[in-house]
């Protein structure tokens, strides 16, 4: 037996699953577990290798039998000297703009290096990058060669595809969509210590700091009619449109995938009013343009790690 792990890293949480090759698509023996932020900054590397083993156990098998690993992790990515490590705001706390409340003095946590002592084949990729691969494999973009998967999430991430090509630039952090700027909004804070980009603003965890109330809080709000809730998802809606506007011109597509919590739970609401934003400015560029909700919904995440080894 061959396996496959495929691993999730978020900055709330790790997620691992197993794949054999002969049944398709099917994730086995899924783990679940905090993402680890204490101790040495190859303590997250430590925490996959672990659940990889546990769910082996899982499944009754040696761990050996475990040789390829996928990982979606959130960037930015910077290179070491084993190769990609997370230079992460939510999970290392040395850095500007960084949660103070981390526990732990982090500029980077170590991730290929160590993964590469324990599985003969890793691929690395940013977590949007990944998705966007998963989409286009199986979900909303496939046969798609000028496209781009956007989350609205927690953060705001992106994966882009020109001529068929993953974008993926010097250190593997192209698509970084969220921390584009698109204000001069002193008081919206990132958490990479940008002031006014656009995960500050429209960011899951940049609407509770801004409003006072969670994404989810204000969504059901607006649809319930509220005038003050409605008014604040329009302007939520004219930020994050600009930005699909933005890389719809610049790269000229043909098909941009949404997902993300935010996004997702709320696409009633929310997709009119992101297509609002891009029709009738240039037509000759965004007419062509499709928004659509991702074709594998929420399970995107769950699949984006198994396209980096399908």
């Amino acid at each position: 037996m061959t396996l496959r792990a495929c691993i999730d890293i978020g900055g709330t949480k790790v997620s691992v699953s197993l794949n054999d090759p002969v049944r398709g698509l099917e994730l086995l023996a899924h783990q679940y577990a905090p993402t680890a932020r204490t101790g040495d900054n190859d303590a997250l590397a430590r925490q996959v290798v672990t659940m990889v083993d546990a769910a082996c156990a899982q499944l009754g098998v040696e761990p050996m039998v475990v040789q390829d690993a996928g990982v979606a992790a959130p960037g930015p990515f910077v290179l070491g000297p084993g190769g990609i490590e997370l230079a992460t705001p939510n999970i290392c706390g040395a850095l500007a703009g960084g949660d103070a409340r981390l526990p732990n003095d982090w500029r980077t946590a170590t991730l290929e290096g160590p993964l590469r002592r324990r599985f003969a084949r890793v691929r690395v990729e940013n977590d949007g990058i990944a998705a966007l691969e998963a989409e286009r494999h199986w979900g909303a973009l496939q046969d798609i060669d000028h496209c781009a998967y956007v989350t609205w999430s927690t953060g705001v991430g992106c994966g882009l595809c020109v001529g068929g090509v993953v974008l993926r630039g010097k250190q593997g952090n192209a698509g970084h969509l969220g921390h584009t700027f698109v204000s001069d909004d002193t008081q919206a804070v990132c958490g990479c210590g940008n002031v006014g980009d656009l995960e500050s603003l429209v960011g899951g965890n940049s609407i509770h700091k801004r409003f006072g109330e969670s994404a989810s809080t204000l969504m059901a709000r607006a649809v319930a009619g509220d005038a003050k809730a409605l008014q604040l998802v329009d302007e939520l809606c004219r930020v994050m449109g600009r930005a699909l506007y933005d890389i719809t011109v610049l790269l000229d597509l043909q098909r941009i995938s949404l997902g993300g919590s935010v996004f997702l739970h709320n696409q009633e609401l929310l997709l009119p009013r992101l297509v609002d934003q891009l029709r009738g400015r240039l037509p000759a560029m965004t007419d062509g343009c499709e928004l659509v909700p991702a074709g594998l919904g929420d399970r995107v995440g769950d699949y984006a790690a198994l396209a980096l080894v399908g």
